[in-house]
């Protein structure tokens, strides 16, 4: 009992330290379906046929299919399906993302979608933009990454504006859910999406908007990037693409990050991310669809305060919709910004109970 006494505890002064700091735990946002409008519409480009591509390898437990679909003109999204060996003609599937400089063919990706396997479910995983097979020769950590925010950062071309942090691999997501449900081996009402870090704020951009995805679990990626800019904890989450802020503050004139500097990149490349796209705002659209977020006391890339905020603004949603009980934050005391071997094993808990 003493890590749950823990949690609880760990949670209840974090509320404490809200109120003593003045911190308002109720910023207006636009109506949801506004946001969820509004969202697809930043997003919006022509549809292409996936013309998908795959190579399947079949053992006593696995069938793994390894290929492409295209979401865009000239995207490919390399993608890694795990099916159980069982026979069955169809199955529940689970999305699960890797983080910032990671991969869908990392072990950390790997294993969750083997043991997902053995839960009878379908995993599948893509690399995110400007990772792993997406890199021609393969990536380098997020270096590629990084220098395709900065790009994005210098483009003048308002008809022509990428957005490679989070929200283009967002949208790929919608275009996988696309291409899932019209797989005879996928049961297209039972979806699910998970994902570490990155992987975890590209799913609750996705899954808030996409009402096919029926089971979200986000892992060390509830925050809300307008409390961290507003207190100046923007430093961990800056901290995953360095070497494009750098750059993008000394085009500002600046030596060194500061907030306006950090605010100034993210308003052009996630546009709306410190307003109505920011986390209390899109966990809203998730009701009521089970909801677990996994989080960090120590997490300096998603400061646990903005993250009591953002749970605080779903708990309202749900509880408007008496769901309450589809609603789950864990906290695992004095960690940082890893998952935990007990936060993967809450995961497959909670896609094993409401998928």
């Amino acid at each position: 009992m003493k890590p749950i006494i823990t949690k609880f505890k760990l949670i209840a002064f974090t509320f404490l330290l809200l109120v003593q700091t003045n911190i308002s735990l109720a910023q207006q946002y636009p109506p949801v379906d506004k946001v969820r409008a509004d969202f697809r519409a930043l997003l919006n480009r022509p549809e292409v046929p996936f013309a998908p591509s795959f190579q399947t390898t079949k053992t006593n437990a696995v069938i793994i299919e390894k290929g492409t679909i295209y979401s865009e003109k000239n995207e490919k999204i390399p993608m890694l399906i795990y099916k159980p060996a069982t026979g069955k003609k169809s199955y529940p599937v689970v999305i699960f993302l890797h983080g910032t400089g990671g991969s869908k063919d990392s072990g950390e990706i790997t294993d969750v979608l083997y043991k997902l396997t053995e839960m009878g479910i379908m995993g599948v995983a893509i690399d995110a933009r400007y990772h792993g097979e997406r890199i021609p020769g393969g990536a380098h950590g997020g270096t590629e990454y990084s220098e395709a925010i900065y790009k994005a950062w210098e483009n003048t071309d308002k008809n022509h504006q990428e957005h490679p942090f989070l929200y283009d691999t967002s949208y790929d997501l919608w275009r996988l859910t696309d291409y899932l449900v019209t797989r005879p081996d996928v049961q297209v009402n039972r979806i699910g999406m998970s994902g570490v870090s990155m992987g975890g704020i590209e799913t609750w951009l996705a899954a808030a908007v996409d009402k096919r995805i029926k089971v979200v679990v986000l892992n060390i990626a509830v925050q809300s990037f307008n409390w961290s800019l507003n207190n100046n904890k923007w430093q961990g989450r800056a901290g995953t693409i360095m070497s494009a802020h750098e750059k993008a503050a000394k085009d500002l004139g600046d030596n060194e990050l500061n907030s306006k500097n950090v605010k100034a990149l993210w308003d052009k490349v996630i546009p709306g991310i410190t307003g109505e796209f920011d986390c209390p705002s899109m966990l809203r659209l998730i009701t009521p669809r089970p909801l677990l977020i996994l989080n960090n006391e120590k997490d300096l890339n998603c400061p646990l305060p903005g993250a009591i905020i953002a749970f605080q603004s779903a708990t309202a949603a749900y509880n408007a919709q008496n769901a309450s009980d589809k609603l789950k934050m864990d906290v695992e005391p004095n960690q940082p910004h890893r998952s935990t071997p007990a936060h993967i094993q809450m995961t497959l808990d909670w896609f094993g109970k409401w998928l």
